[in-house]
């Protein structure tokens, strides 16, 4: 059983379907999703069925919750919000699900956007959140500003001495952002980027985009691209 990372997806289904087969992520895997699975790509819809398959099939899953998921949630119960929420990929998301109002979202996705996503998850040795994390502070004491909208640029090692696996900010160079105690996967796949997984106690990389490509390497390879 393997622990795999998988950055900011943002609607981009067919790079997560060619992903699953080229990483080999099999049911046994826990797969933990960086958030912000919504907004911007093609096939919004297709990607939250996936993640409501994967774990109503027995696949160990964990998603937590990005700041576009924060805006989708609140752009449910206010119009006020709802302006927002059309300008950050609403509507992009409207047209993967082929509807003309947030509120014709189907309800098993829409329940799932709010009550199947976590704040963080850790283990003996990492700590996965969606943006960011405080140093000082606890994961469950976290601020929401820290958790789903701070941006990685020079974050000081956590107090807990766990590695911190994250996405939000997009690294446009197609490659994670690695400072050793921190690790950045968002990789920007629905700007014509990678949607990337990686394994972090082997610190190993897969990646894939929309165009079907695939390409993968060892954080720690010199020469860190293999077809």
């Amino acid at each position: 059983m393997r622990t795999l990372a998988i950055g900011d997806i943002h609607g981009c289904y067919h790079a997560l379907k060619t992903l699953e087969s080229f990483a080999g992520i099999r049911p046994e895997d826990h797969v933990i999703t960086l958030g912000d699975h919504i907004h911007r790509g093609p096939d919004t819809r297709s990607v939250v069925q996936w993640l409501i398959d994967r774990r109503t099939s027995g696949g160990r899953l964990t998603a937590l919750k990005g700041n576009h998921e924060c805006v989708f949630q609140a752009a449910v119960h206010s119009e006020v919000d709802r302006e927002t929420w059309l300008s950050l990929g609403g509507k992009q998301m409207l047209t993967s699900y082929e509807v003309t109002s947030i509120k014709l979202i189907p309800e098993e996705h829409r329940v799932f956007l709010h009550t199947g996503l976590d704040d963080y998850y850790e283990n003996e040795t990492h700590f996965f959140v969606h943006a960011n994390a405080c140093e000082d502070l606890s994961l469950k004491s976290q601020p929401d500003q820290y958790l789903f909208w701070k941006k990685f640029t020079e974050p000081r090692p956590h107090h807990s001495g766990k590695v911190m696996i994250c996405g939000h900010t997009p690294q446009r160079r197609g490659y994670p952002r690695d400072l050793g105690h921190a690790i950045c996967i968002d990789t920007s796949a629905a700007r014509k980027g990678w949607l990337t997984c990686l394994e972090p106690d082997k610190r190993y990389v897969w990646q894939a985009n929309e165009a079907g490509e695939t390409r993968s390497f060892s954080l720690d390879a010199t020469d860190r691209i293999a077809s």
